[in-house]
Parts: C-alpha cells; sequence; structure tokens
C-alpha cells in the first residue's frame, strides 16, 4: 500500500462534535496515510482583508495541504438545512488562493447529523460549492450518519454497522483514486 496523505475538513468546529468522530472514523478507515486535520478557525471572508492584507497565513496554509494532500474528506453537519458557515467560509477563501488546489483532487463528503435524513441536504450543498473548483468527488456510496448522538461508542468507534459498511466502501474507493492517480 502506497504511504499516501489524507487531508479532513469537518464543517464542526466543536471539539466533540460527531462530525468531527466521523472524521476520525473516516482516516481510520482510509489508514495508512499521513492525516492532517485541517484548521478552518479563519476570518470571516471579506474582500477588503484579502486586497489590504492579502491571503490570511491560515487559508494558505490549508491551500497548500489540499493542494500536496492525494485526497481529501469534507464532512459536514446540517445546520439550518445547509452546510456550516465555517465550511462555507473556508470554501470563499480557499477559493481566493492561486494554483487551484482542488482540482482533479480525490474528495470524499459525507455527513452526522442530529435528524433522520444524517445531513443529506448539507451534502447536497457541499458538492454545489465544491463544484467550481473541479475536484473529484466521488458520488458515493452516500456516507449520512442519521440521529448521529446515539451512534458512537465510548472510544468514538461508529457503532453503527450499515453506516460503517459505507464509510468502509467509501475510504476504500477514495484510497484507489487517490493512488491511481499516483501512478
Amino acid at each position: 500500500m502506497t504511504d499516501l496523505t489524507l487531508v479532513g475538513i469537518c464543517g464542526s468546529l466543536r471539539a466533540n462534535s460527531t462530525n468531527r468522530l466521523l472524521m476520525q472514523e473516516a482516516a481510520r478507515r482510509f489508514a495508512p496515510a499521513t492525516f492532517i486535520d485541517a484548521d478552518i478557525r479563519f476570518p470571516l471572508f471579506d474582500e477588503d482583508i484579502q486586497d489590504s492584507d492579502g491571503i490570511p497565513a491560515e487559508v494558505q496554509l490549508l491551500s497548500d495541504q489540499i493542494k500536496a494532500a492525494d485526497a481529501v474528506i469534507v464532512v459536514t453537519p446540517e445546520y439550518n438545512k445547509g452546510i456550516s458557515g465555517a465550511l462555507k467560509n473556508a470554501l470563499d477563501w480557499i477559493s481566493r488562493t492561486g494554483g487551484g488546489p482542488w482540482r482533479g483532487k480525490p474528495v470524499a463528503i459525507m455527513s452526522a447529523a442530529a435528524g433522520r435524513a444524517g445531513g443529506e441536504r448539507a451534502q447536497n450543498m457541499a458538492r454545489l460549492c465544491l463544484n467550481p473548483f473541479r475536484p473529484h468527488v466521488l458520488p458515493g456510496p452516500e456516507v449520512m450518519i442519521a440521529q448521529t448522538g446515539d451512534q458512537w461508542d465510548a472510544d468514538g468507534r461508529l457503532t453503527n454497522e450499515f453506516g460503517a459498511k459505507l464509510l468502509q466502501e467509501l475510504m476504500d474507493d477514495l484510497r484507489r483514486v487517490a493512488e491511481s492517480n499516483r501512478a
């Protein structure tokens, strides 16, 4: 197996969010790989900031990490039927960096949400927001962990068997695409 680099972007900033647990579970299932847990605590996008100060260093860092990565996972909660403001803000900032970091990059999208649908609307919105950057977004399987508060054990491992099966399949597919891009 090739040693790959995987970047994880979690749309929830909360340290103990179930979306962060899902991201960590996905990284374990993608392994072996160097895993980078991206920090998206950026200032609010404001073109005046860009014009006066340039791209913030933390934004450029994540853009560079995405560009250098073999694959990216985007994990999004569903807030008010869409992606989080933090995730949208990060995508907006990264779009202002040069070099097209997303172009052709294998990307897997997944979500965890308290509702019955598991973040389906947020995943659809995330796909729409990523499309202009022209990544290789895997079409599925769609991993949506519903009623997420009840789906994890004390060690932070996913207990939902169907969700775990889909997540493993998605991570296997992501690894296959990433390895074929390296060949």
